[in-house]
């Protein structure tokens, strides 16, 4: 898995229009919801900022890379010929994705650390972590579903919007009405309890059985994705 992951990591740092447009777009979004966080907290709190910048990076940085790297692979053979070596599926699809996992790691680690210092930190850091780990673990998976309809780097830059802008779409709007109102289906949407979660954990007054309850509808979705990546994910180019 390393010698595939050290491989992938620098095809990545070779390519300027993911660095740009996955990496570096994300961080700049990011920093504007930072410098902003007066006018922004005064309206909505700063767990509705903590929220958006998780979904931002996990959207663009972690989930629209991975499509767009496995998309690439796939259509210069380059997933075919991985799995002719003695590596195993589950091995070859780590290795791929590790490198973008981890710089997206990296990523929120950074951005919420400056965040916390220049603000209120969070009141409940491991929730925190752990709706982090469980958002990210569902734009992973839904990432790995999404590349197998997708033929192509180019078709990437169309598939990957309604999940990316979606699932922000709804961080925003959990995050700013909340969910007194059509509970259940915030909850139910991808990213809408991962929201919640988020903001309770940032701005305190989540209860533990209310955290374990908000991880369900995340996990589902993970589970969701997984058995769709099983079903439509492809290891060469449709012929």
């Amino acid at each position: 898995m390393l010698p595939i992951a050290r491989s992938e990591l620098a095809q990545i740092l070779r390519n300027r229009a993911v660095l740009i447009t996955s990496l570096l777009m994300p961080l700049a979004a990011s920093a504007f919801f930072v410098r902003s966080r007066d006018s922004f907290a005064e309206l909505y709190g700063l767990g509705y900022i903590a929220a958006v910048i998780v979904f931002t990076i996990g959207a663009f940085s972690l989930y629209a890379t991975i499509v767009t790297t496995l998309a690439a692979r796939r259509q210069t053979l380059f997933l075919k010929r991985l799995r002719s070596t003695a590596a195993a599926d589950p091995t070859i699809l780590s290795g791929l994705v590790l490198p973008v996992g981890v710089i997206s790691v990296v990523q929120i680690v950074v951005v919420l650390g400056v965040f916390a210092a220049i603000s209120d930190g969070p009141a409940d850091v491991p929730v925190l972590v752990v709706a982090v780990v469980a958002t990210f673990a569902m734009m992973l998976a839904l990432g790995l579903a999404t590349a197998g309809v997708t033929n192509s780097p180019e078709q990437a830059q169309v598939t990957t919007l309604p999940i990316s802008l979606g699932t922000i779409g709804v961080a925003s709007w959990v995050g700013i009405s909340g969910t007194e109102n059509a509970t259940w289906l915030k909850r139910l949407l991808p990213g809408g309890s991962a929201t919640e979660l988020v903001v309770g954990a940032w701005n305190g007054g989540l209860a533990v059985a209310d955290s374990l309850l908000l991880l369900v509808p995340t996990l589902a979705w993970v589970v969701v994705a997984v058995a769709l990546a099983a079903r439509f994910f492809r290891w060469e180019p449709r012929r």
